[in-house]
């Protein structure tokens, strides 16, 4: 336990700190914007950034994950905000940090075992364009010194990794802010910057209850907002816990995951902040940078906190066009390219799977549909699937008896299927059913037996089941019919 602690923290304490860093300059014109997006001051988002950062640091179960306020959370917030305003924003945040720590509790983090391969893929792909999209408003209707300037940026972060000696010791994302700040600031540019992007707070967050009347009505004001905000901020953050995983080759503990989202999130409500969960695009520039431990999550929203309070006057100065090359290399590195290359190679289901997840998600701009829908789609292809492996054998054992030997998985997908592949016209005085190498799953594959030997035993054919597994006898014994003689009779009446 000890030994993890210290790898976690003091494991990559260079890295992590230079990561932690870069994060935090990228942070700031983020969380000033999904503030405006949610209708609330800056401060809100700022305060949310840097709790939610620290908190889960400390108490979350992915290392090098980045936790924050994020647009998918801001825009769940526009109504309540514009109809009930802050005190009502931070009673939710609560709630919402309640909601996910009972998740955590209930193993609901184990649930992204079902998110298939295809459906993180399409997410990711999906996540790439929306932030490249977002970086557009700062590229239209701008002088030709902004483009100047972000390409500049892009040659920084993907050329200066190719110096020798230190091009591999120091993030070149960071690289490119600060010299692309100086040069704004010693040419005197008349570019849009950090600080046009709205008033940064001049004081340190304070503990803030919520002014909301506590009872019934206030509760049924901000619990589907609560809902809302706890099931896409979790989604969210498994997601990009599993992106982070698979980038760094390591494991994470998505239960834990669940709780500290939520742990950080009543601490973000507490100090006048907006609900936020797992920041993707951030994520990735951590990792890029080199941050792998909890120190660079820590390193990001304690240096957030400082810069906005305390440096003010310069984090002012960072051009926005240097922040939009970091986000251009984050889209770029975002993306699985291979994705594309594969696709002719991949199986059709799989593409489809990862084709409408982009599309839903680019189309709403929650990533909550468009995972739910890929999540939806795979599920379909796979019972389809696995319907088809489903045969039954007809053999004759004897001159009147038939025997059929059922072979694969006979579920609700598989049902019909099985039920034709009986000849219930053929005359023979006996049925055998083997089902030794068959597996019945739910009562629509029960039903479906029931169907089979009611039938044969309408036209006068005696019916013997063998070869039942426990687990198929279970079922079949819990929900089955066709061995209950009152249950015969009704539905032989009924025929």
């Amino acid at each position: 336990m000890l030994k993890n602690i210290r790898l976690d923290w003091l494991g990559n304490i260079r890295g992590d700190l230079l990561a932690g860093t870069v994060v935090a300059l990228a942070l700031i014109p983020e969380a000033i914007a999904f503030s405006i997006i949610a209708g609330v001051d800056p401060k809100v988002g700022l305060y949310a950034s840097f709790c939610i950062a620290v908190v889960t640091a400390i108490v979350g179960g992915r290392p090098g994950m980045i936790s924050a306020a994020t647009g998918a959370m801001a825009l769940l917030m526009v109504t309540l905000v514009k109809a009930h305003g802050l005190e009502y924003l931070l009673a939710a945040t609560l709630l919402t940090g309640v909601l996910q720590i009972i998740a955590g509790y209930l193993k609901l983090g184990s649930l992204m075992r079902f998110v298939s391969r295809s459906v993180v893929t399409g997410f990711v792909n999906a996540l790439a364009i929306l932030i490249f999209m977002a970086q557009l408003p700062e590229l239209t209707d701008v002088t030709w010194q902004v483009y100047a300037m972000t390409l500049a940026g892009l040659g920084i972060i993907y050329l200066f990794p190719y110096i020798p000696m230190i091009g591999r010791t120091i993030p070149s994302p960071l690289i490119c802010i600060v010299v692309m700040t100086a040069v704004a600031m010693f040419a005197g540019l008349d570019i849009r910057t950090v600080g046009d992007m709205g008033q940064l707070p001049d004081t340190l967050p304070v503990f803030l209850w919520p002014e909301v009347p506590l009872n019934l009505q206030t509760l049924l004001i901000i619990l589907p907002y609560a809902v809302g905000l706890a099931v896409v901020g979790l989604l969210e953050s498994m997601m990009t816990a599993t992106i982070v995983d698979d980038l760094t080759d390591t494991a994470s503990d998505k239960n834990r995951e669940c709780k500290g989202q939520g742990i950080a999130n009543i601490g973000a409500g507490l100090l006048g902040g907006m609900a936020g969960c797992a920041m993707i695009g951030q994520s990735i520039i951590n990792v890029k940078s080199g941050g792998r431990g909890r120190l660079s999550c820590f390193t990001a929203g304690v240096l957030l906190l400082i810069m906005v309070v305390f440096l003010d006057e310069w984090i002012k100065q960072i051009p926005m066009a240097a922040l939009v090359a970091v986000m251009i290399m984050v889209s770029i590195g975002t993306f699985s390219w291979s994705s594309v290359k594969d696709i002719k190679k991949n199986p059709l289901s799989s593409t489809i799977v990862m084709v409408a997840t982009v599309i839903v998600v680019v189309a709403t701009h929650n990533l909550a549909i468009g995972v739910l829908v890929g999540v939806l789609l795979a599920t379909l292809f796979f019972a389809n699937k696995i319907g088809r492996f489903m045969l039954v054998k007809a053999d004759q054992a004897d001159e009147d008896v038939r025997q059929y030997r059922v072979v694969g998985q006979v579920f609700f997908a598989s049902a019909e299927q099985f039920i034709q592949s009986f000849d219930f016209k053929e005359a023979v005085g006996k049925v055998i059913i083997d089902l030794t190498q068959a597996h019945f799953w739910d009562i629509t594959a029960v039903s479906s037996l029931d169907k089979v030997v009611i039938k044969f035993r309408r036209e006068g054919a005696e019916v013997e089941i063998i070869g039942m597994t426990e687990a198929t006898a279970t079922i079949v014994d819990k929900f089955g019919v066709h061995n209950a003689p009152e249950e015969v009779a009704t539905i032989m009446a009924g025929h």
